[in-house]
């Protein structure tokens, strides 16, 4: 944890320290402060190697972040930020929200933006790296502007994240990450318009990604269900859910894409001569027997009998 305050410095070092701060935090920006000659601020700032979260208490300010920064220093993250008292103004992509407490917003720092804020006013921003939205949503996150966090799903995230910087002295690295890794899964839903993990369209849009990712990875022998939850960002219960909503479970779809590879094998000339086990390892069982059972109640014959007939 780090803490910076402008006021432990000489005054006309004090807008210097903030734009430092800034931009090691964040990244590189403009600013325009209304009283450069006295600015007060703090930090609080607490992060691992994935995630970050800071907490900021400061005078009137205006950042932009311009095309030309973006250049310079191209950052594809995400940050969710909220106010907790005052009043935000964020213009981004021609469009223009207030944030008040209760409300936030999912900004990508990869697209130009602008935010100003008044006097006393103290907010939360938090940084989310890209692949973690941009995986599980499995398309680039639109500007997300006026998330309700007030009530519902919103009001858990805005209560976790304050609770992370709360509690910041008693959690480990491990633990920060495991806490953030589950707000983004929530944020993740609100940022798509989807308050309910059990709704239809999220769960038929988790359901797609999750289908694509196990075919790409079938013949990877560790593929589970929890590693692909891992990889993509959801918990192992939402993915058990979207597939159950269409009549499978991870097990099953796993082994059904492994079975499908198998077949396309054994019909393939150029695989002629891998032997009925070497298919099986290649294609991610951990036995011949195993994938020899298991491919004959699927197909109704054996895989030596299915390359029989394919020649």
């Amino acid at each position: 944890m780090e803490t910076t305050r402008t006021a432990e410095v000489e005054a006309r070092e004090q807008t210097d320290l903030w734009s430092e701060r800034v931009a090691a935090y964040q990244t590189r920006m403009d600013y325009r402060f209304t009283r450069a000659e006295v600015f007060r601020g703090e930090m609080v700032r607490q992060r691992s190697d994935t995630y970050q979260v800071v907490t900021w208490d400061s005078d009137q300010i205006e950042y932009a972040r311009t095309p030309g920064l973006i250049r310079q220093m191209p950052d594809p993250d995400y940050r969710l930020l909220f106010p907790l008292s005052g009043e935000l103004r964020l213009r981004q992509d021609d469009r223009e929200v207030r944030l008040m407490p209760g409300t936030g917003s999912l900004i990508t720092l990869g697209a130009p933006f602008e935010i100003l804020h008044g006097a006393s006013l103290r907010g939360v921003i938090m940084s989310i790296p890209a692949r973690a939205v941009d995986g599980p949503l499995n398309r680039k996150a639109p500007l997300a502007t006026g998330l309700d966090l007030a009530k519902g799903l919103g009001r858990v995230v805005h209560s976790v994240v304050r609770g992370l910087n709360e509690e910041r002295d008693h959690l480990d690295a491990p633990q920060f990450d495991a806490v953030c890794d589950r707000v983004v899964e929530l944020l993740c839903m609100l940022a798509c318009g989807d308050d309910r993990p059990d709704a239809p369209g999220h769960l038929r849009e988790v359901e797609a990604v999750v289908r694509r990712y196990v075919r790409d990875h079938a013949a990877d022998p560790d593929l589970s269900g929890n590693s692909t939850a891992r990889a993509l960002g959801w918990s192992l219960r939402q993915i058990q859910l979207a597939l159950q909503h269409a009549g499978t479970t991870p097990r099953d779809l796993i082994r059904e894409e492994r079975l499908r590879l198998v077949r396309e094998r054994l019909l393939c000339a150029d695989c002629q001569h891998m032997t009925i086990t070497d298919l099986a390892y290649a294609s991610g069982f951990s036995s011949g027997s195993a994938m020899s059972t298991a491919f004959r109640r699927r197909f109704g014959v054996s895989p030596r009998e299915m390359r029989h007939k394919a020649r």
